[in-house]
C-alpha cells in the first residue's frame, strides 16, 4: 500500500495536538488522526528538535483527576478550589462511613436477623445518608434493598397471620400441658379446621419462644441379676405390632419427690398403638410393682394369653415370681441384651416423655400423693388424647378405635 502525502500543515496540526493534550499517547492520538504511530512520534520529535525543547519539558504529565494548568488566575483559582472541595469529600468519606458503622453496631445489638436488620438500619437512616452509601458500608445490594422495601406490605399482612396463628398455637400448647412440640400442636390445629404447614408452626412457635420442656438426668432403675436363667430376645429392637394384644413391652422409672426420695412407676405398653395397658406405683422396686402393671394389663385387655412381653434385665422382670405370673398369664417372655437401652428404647422414649412433659422443667413433684395425681391424670390423658407420632398423630385409643373399624369394614 502506498504511504499517504501528508501536508505541513496536517503535520503542523497533529503535533500540535498531542502536545496540548494532556496524559495524551502517541498510540491513542494517531488512532485519532489515521495515521501510523511511528509517523507521528517522528513529526513530534522532529518538532521538538527544531524547537530545542526537551521531551521531558515539551509535555508536562498529569496525575488522572488533575485539573489541566491555565495561565489565566482566575482560571487557575477555579481549577485550586475544585481540587481543594474533591480533597475535603474524600476526607469526609472515611469519616461519613465510620458514622454509619457505629450506628450500624448499635442497632443490629437488637439481636435481629443480621440481613432484615441491615435493610431496616438502611430504611430508617436513608433521610440522613444516600442509600447508595449506607448500602456500600453494609455490603448491601441496592436493587435487594429496595426489593425488601416493595414487600414491605406483604411482608407486615405475613407478620399479622403470625401472630395470630401464634395465639392458636399457644391454646394448643396450654392445652397439652405446654408439652406439644410442632409435629402435635400441627394435628391438633388440623383436627380444629385449621390448614397449616409443620414448617411454618415450627417457625411461629421459636419467633414466639413457645418450646416444650427439657429432659432431666436418669436414675438408674434397672439391676440385673447374674444368677438369672437366659431370655431370649423375640423383638430384636422391632417395637411395632400387626395389631393390639400381641406384643407388649414393659419398663420402670423413678418419680422424683421433694424430700429426695421416689416414687417408682412400672408400666406395660402396647406396641401397636403405644397405649397404657397397665401400670403400677409404688414407693419400691420389688416384683410386686412389676407383677402389679401388668395384671392391670391383664385386666385391661380381658387376657394376655398368646401375647410377647419384652423387658430389660432388671432383676425384678428375670425374678421366679415374674416368671410364673406370665405362665399363668399365658404370656411369652422377651428380653433384650444386658446394659443396652436401645433394646427397651421405645419404653424409655415413653418415660422419658412422661417426666417431661409432667415435671416441666422441675426438679420433683412434691409429696406423694400429688406425685401420684399427677402421674395418674398424665397416663389416662396419654391414652385418650395425646397425640403420638408412632400413630400418625393420633392418640392411641383413636388408633386403635381406626383399626377396629377397618378390621369391621373388612369383615362385612
Amino acid at each position: 500500500m502506498a504511504m499517504k502525502d501528508y501536508s505541513d500543515e496536517f503535520k503542523a496540526d497533529a503535533v500540535a495536538l498531542y502536545e496540548s493534550t494532556p496524559g495524551a499517547t502517541y498510540k491513542s492520538i494517531a488512532a485519532d488522526l489515521g495515521v501510523n504511530r511511528a509517523t507521528l512520534r517522528a513529526w513530534v520529535l522532529r518538532d521538538r528538535e527544531r524547537r530545542g525543547v526537551t521531551a521531558t519539558a515539551a509535555k508536562p504529565t498529569v496525575q488522572p483527576g488533575a485539573a489541566v494548568p491555565s495561565d489565566a488566575p482566575d482560571e487557575r483559582i477555579r481549577q485550586l478550589e475544585a481540587r481543594v472541595a474533591e480533597l475535603e469529600a474524600s476526607e469526609r468519606k472515611p469519616a461519613t462511613e465510620r458514622d454509619i458503622l457505629r450506628k450500624a453496631a448499635r442497632y443490629f445489638g437488637r439481636g435481629d436477623e443480621l440481613v432484615m436488620s441491615r435493610f431496616r438500619f438502611v430504611d430508617d437512616h436513608r433521610d440522613t445518608y444516600e442509600v447508595k452509601q449506607l448500602c456500600e458500608v453494609l455490603g448491601l445490594n441496592r436493587s435487594s434493598y429496595y426489593k425488601w422495601v416493595a414487600g414491605r406490605q406483604a411482608r407486615a399482612a405475613r407478620q399479622r397471620e403470625d401472630r395470630l396463628l401464634a395465639e392458636r398455637i399457644r391454646e394448643v400448647h396450654g392445652e397439652s400441658n405446654s408439652a406439644y412440640g410442632s409435629p402435635r400442636v400441627t394435628a391438633e390445629l388440623r383436627e380444629k379446621g385449621l390448614r397449616v404447614n409443620e414448617k411454618r408452626v415450627a417457625r411461629v412457635m421459636r419467633m414466639f419462644s413457645i418450646t416444650g420442656i427439657r429432659l432431666r438426668r436418669r436414675v438408674r432403675t434397672t439391676i440385673s441379676d447374674p444368677a438369672a436363667s437366659q431370655v431370649p430376645d423375640l423383638f430384636k429392637r422391632d417395637f411395632t405390632a400387626t395389631e393390639p394384644g400381641r406384643k407388649y413391652m414393659g419398663d420402670i422409672t423413678y418419680l422424683p419427690l421433694e424430700n429426695g426420695e421416689f416414687l417408682y412407676l412400672a408400666t406395660v405398653l402396647d406396641c401397636f398403638s403405644r397405649k397404657v395397658v397397665g401400670w403400677s406405683i409404688a414407693s419400691h422396686m420389688r416384683t410386686d410393682l412389676v407383677a402389679d402393671a401388668l395384671r392391670m394389663a391383664a385386666h385391661t385387655r380381658g387376657s394376655l394369653d398368646g401375647a410377647v412381653f419384652h423387658s430389660d434385665h432388671g432383676a425384678q422382670y428375670v425374678s421366679r415370681a415374674f416368671a410364673g405370673l406370665c405362665t399363668e398369664l399365658g404370656v411369652t417372655r422377651s428380653m433384650g441384651a444386658v446394659g443396652t437401652s436401645a433394646d427397651n428404647a421405645a419404653c424409655e422414649s415413653f418415660h422419658a416423655s412422661l417426666k417431661r412433659e409432667t415435671l416441666q422443667g422441675t426438679h420433683d413433684f412434691g409429696d406423694a400423693p400429688t406425685c401420684r395425681r399427677t402421674v395418674f391424670a398424665w397416663l389416662t390423658r396419654y391414652n385418650t388424647r395425646r397425640r403420638h407420632s408412632a400413630n400418625g398423630h393420633l392418640s392411641p385409643n383413636a388408633y386403635e378405635h381406626r383399626h377396629h373399624t377397618a378390621t369391621l369394614t373388612l369383615a362385612a
